[in-house]
């Protein structure tokens, strides 16, 4: 009986694990693609854009 008892908490406990993983893998792709959208330099102050022509540069 306790057997069954801990296999039915390792699943919960997995099935919650899985879930975090899952929002954590959704939050990272949200992340790179807001990195790659933001073009070098544009208006940021980040590079400097003097003797260049824009031509929006990834990351």
């Amino acid at each position: 009986m306790k057997k069954t008892s801990e296999s039915q908490d390792n699943a919960a406990r997995l099935k919650e694990l899985q879930i975090q993983v899952d929002d954590l893998k959704e939050l990272v792709n949200t992340l790179l693609s807001v990195i790659c959208e933001e073009p070098d330099g544009a208006s940021s102050g980040a590079s400097p854009s003097f003797g260049y022509g824009r031509a929006n540069y990834c990351m």
